[in-house]
């Protein structure tokens, strides 16, 4: 079905326009849901002022029939969720009628504008193309953190309330934490069993991903770690440390200092990174290949340094010129430079051995720093495959014209 563009229709109560309106809205939301198109359906403009908004979408109970929920935010920070188990559609038509005069229905196979006057005009802008793919469902969430059971560490960091509730403002951080978790877990068998895994968290920061993975193997998971988060900043280090005390995580400890200089204790089984910016995460990724690190999840941040190399000239630099339609638009040009970085990254750990993926963490409607570097030394990778890597590697470098910092950094260390 495709809803017209710029239909104009009149709701009043009790009159033969009423099913008219009613129809096309229902029409509308019945073929989104029915098709299982709909991304999510945001309510807002409320006619009750205590209320922020209200957002709807699919969700996918434990024995596989999809269904529709919603999530009502208030202005007193509180969160209300329903299960529209029955009459969905006519719930939604119901909301948009009575409760809300503005919704936003986002699709995969197009949007649209619903407005309602106060004089009860109601007005629909936009259109749900024929065909298209199913949006991806959610599954409720279940998500490895639950802010009621995980409560004293997550309201440490401010990430809940005392009851457990996720502050509105921390919903993505959330969801974040949790994708990095399932992460972690698809890779937590490749940790040494026989003994104690010790993790860093290089240009910690805050430390959300350093106490949530140390609360994942500490506490859901009951095997013991040793886990350092090491960063610049002294006071988030002194906070950092207190507040592990104070959730007796006995084996977390914060260390304030250069990455770059830093002298690991004991040996890294994992080293983790969360947006370390620009050729920090250079130094990230160079710090775990020769502390011999078996697993390296990071995610880049700030592309920078390719894009000030290649607007400087080079010789034998033979792809720059079919490039050069390219490089000639800013934008495009810092595209192009966060994928080859990023891209070269890869390359040069597969030379050293490790077998590599690049995943997405999280909706990149969220936060366009999305890719994650997830790499897992391989042993018996072949001499040959190393050096097929590296040459690749080197290929790609001398036709940009590049120079890649990581590259200097593990060249470097080898002369030494």
């Amino acid at each position: 079905m495709v809803i017209l563009c710029q239909t104009w229709y009149n709701y009043k109560k009790h009159s033969s326009e009423v099913s008219m309106s009613n129809d096309a809205l229902h029409a509308l939301f019945a073929d989104a849901i029915e098709r299982r198109v709909i991304k999510k359906a945001v309510f807002s403009k409320p006619e009750d002022k205590s209320v922020l908004r209200e957002v709807a979408a699919l969700t996918k109970k434990n024995d596989g029939t999809v269904s529709v929920y919603t999530e009502k935010f208030t202005r007193d920070n509180k969160t209300f969720r329903r299960n529209l188990t029955e009459n969905a559609v006519d719930e939604l038509c119901r909301m948009a009628m009575e409760d809300y005069r503005q919704i936003n229905l986002l699709t995969t196979v197009g949007d649209a504008d619903i407005k309602r006057s106060k004089s009860g005009n109601v007005h629909i802008a936009g259109k749900l193309s024929a065909g298209g793919e199913a949006a991806e469902i959610s599954d409720g969430k279940r998500y490895i953190l639950d802010g009621r059971r995980d409560t004293d560490f997550l309201r440490e960091l401010g990430i809940s309330d005392a009851s457990g509730r996720i502050h509105d403002k921390k919903q993505a951080k959330f969801r974040q934490i949790n994708r990095f978790l399932e992460i972690v877990r698809d890779v937590e068998d490749k940790l040494p069993a026989d003994r104690t895994p010790v993790i860093y968290d290089l240009c910690c920061g805050k430390s959300y991903l350093t106490f949530a993975v140390y609360y994942y193997f500490a506490v859901l998971k009951k095997r013991p770690v040793t886990m350092y988060g090491v960063d610049l900043k002294a006071d988030v280090i002194e906070y950092c440390n207190a507040a592990a005390v104070r959730c007796h995580f006995d084996n977390l400890r914060f260390v304030s200092g250069n990455i770059n200089a830093y002298d690991p204790p004991e040996p890294p089984d994992m080293v983790i990174s969360l947006h370390a910016c620009d050729i920090a995460t250079d130094i990230v990724l160079y710090n775990a290949i020769r502390w011999q690190a078996g697993i390296i999840l990071s995610t880049p941040c700030c592309h920078h340094e390719l894009s000030g190399q290649l607007s400087k000239p080079a010789e034998n630099a033979h792809l720059r010129d079919s490039l050069d339609f390219i490089l000639r638009h800013p934008i495009l040009k810092q595209k192009l430079c966060d994928s080859v970085t990023d891209a070269l990254r890869v390359k040069r750990l597969e030379s050293m051995g490790y077998q590599v993926q690049t995943l997405e963490l999280i909706d990149p409607e969220e936060t366009p720093k999305n890719l994650m570097i997830r790499a897992v030394f391989n042993p018996k990778k072949s001499a040959a495959n190393r050096d097929a890597a590296l040459s690749e590697y080197r290929a790609l470098c001398a036709g940009l014209g590049v120079a890649p910092y990581l590259d200097r950094l593990l060249c470097e260390h080898e002369k030494n």
